[in-house]
């Protein structure tokens, strides 16, 4: 039997081509980002594209179950394989990698509240503050840090998390009000110290 022409195959895969479509979006309907849905039903598409030219080769027709064509496709695709290459498992971008680990990758918020971690706040691009005062705010604090004693340390460890006067209080065994104070102190005290440092520098 002789092989069909690529313009036949690409005939054949176009008649099949609405139901591998249509496979592809019921099976990834539980992805949540859009655009993740449309990038693993375009993969999808391509390995059975691939699929249906190496079954051709075989002399076998693709078109007497496409259902079945769809299905391991669209799970190859799940599991990372694309049409070029397959993803690495290591790989942290992986979404196979992030479901079997149990993580997920997304963005840093746009700001912090008390309720979010600050510390998440310098891994983000700044571009207010000026270059010169963000690198010596990243040399002065934590040299200010070590100048203050080890329960201090932790306190505006802690501070710093965003917890509350409440929490702070119960956690270090002090009154409500004496934590709102060392709030006011340990600010004066790192403006001192980086008054100090810059009139050494001058």
């Amino acid at each position: 039997m002789s092989t069909p022409s690529i313009i036949e195959l690409q005939n054949r895969f176009l008649l099949m081509l609405p139901r591998i479509v249509t496979h592809a979006k019921i099976f990834f309907r539980q992805v949540p980002c859009r655009t993740k849905r449309e990038e693993f039903v375009a993969e999808t598409v391509a390995l059975a594209w691939q699929w249906h030219l190496r079954m051709a080769a075989q002399g076998k027709d693709a078109r007497q179950f496409v259902s079945v064509l769809a299905t391991f496709a669209a799970r190859a695709a799940k599991s990372g394989r694309k049409l070029a290459g397959m993803n690495k498992a290591k790989d942290a971008m992986n979404e196979r990698t992030q479901m079997k680990r149990g993580f997920v990758v997304g963005k840093l918020p746009d700001f912090s509240t008390l309720n979010t971690n600050p510390l998440a706040e310098a891994l983000i691009d700044n571009t207010r503050t000026p270059i010169p005062d963000a690198i010596q705010f990243k040399l002065d604090f934590p040299a200010w840090r070590r100048t203050r004693s080890r329960r201090d340390r932790k306190i505006i460890y802690d501070m710093m998390l965003g917890h509350g006067t409440n929490h702070l209080a119960r956690k270090h065994g002090l009154s409500a009000s004496r934590i709102s104070q060392m709030r006011n102190e340990l600010k004066v005290d790192y403006e001192k110290y980086t008054e100090g440092e810059l009139a050494a520098s001058a």
